[in-house]
């Protein structure tokens, strides 16, 4: 990964979606996005001022080129704001595995959008970077969330307990995930078969 830049690309069948490495200049959106109920209930991502939000994004890059993490930017082609974030974490490239998280804020969401982002995502990270193990984990009660997962080909593989502390307390989260050679969605194959 260090010796490479970061990719830019459109999600596999991806309604006008481009994914890129998030910039300075989104650290007012990275900021807005803490101020999201639904994305400070499910991840917990604390308040940032711009300047704390430009610390963020700083250390995501720095992540990448220490072969730890890759964060993607999502927007609109035809807008340059994103509307979300979705990465990889926990890269561990000796182990071949790493764990996918992503929020959407509320004008990107329902539009399958997240779905898309994740399977190209995934791709990427399974086939590209080698990987051979992902996983996602959410509160059981996220089932937008358990919904994005399913739709992307990872299957459920249990419930862990009480596995993480939400502001409202200790949550159980499901385990998802996916490894090389698992099918992808249908959907996926049939609009990405002309790349």
């Amino acid at each position: 990964m260090s010796q490479d830049e970061q990719p830019v690309f459109r999600p596999a069948g991806g309604p006008g979606l481009l994914l890129r490495p998030w910039e300075p200049e989104d650290a007012q959106v990275l900021a807005d996005s803490c101020l999201d109920p639904a994305i400070q209930r499910w991840n917990r991502p604390g308040r940032l001022s711009v300047e704390e939000a430009r610390a963020r994004i700083a250390r995501w890059r720095g992540r990448w080129q220490s072969e730890e993490a890759a964060v993607w930017a999502i927007h609109r082609f035809t807008e340059q704001r994103p509307m979300g974030m979705i990465g990889v974490g926990d890269i561990d490239l000796a182990g071949g595995s790493g764990e996918l998280v992503y929020w959407l804020l509320p004008g990107g969401r329902g539009s399958g959008a997240m779905v898309d982002a994740t399977v190209r995502v995934s791709r990427w990270a399974l086939e590209e970077l080698g990987l051979h193990r992902l996983r996602i984990t959410h509160s059981v009660a996220n089932t937008a969330s358990c919904r994005v997962a399913e739709k992307a080909g990872f299957a459920l593989e249990g419930t862990m307990r009480s596995a993480l502390l939400h502001a409202d307390g200790w949550h159980d989260e499901h385990l998802h995930a996916r490894i090389q050679g698992d099918p992808w969605p249908v959907d996926e194959l049939r609009t990405s078969a002309g790349r």
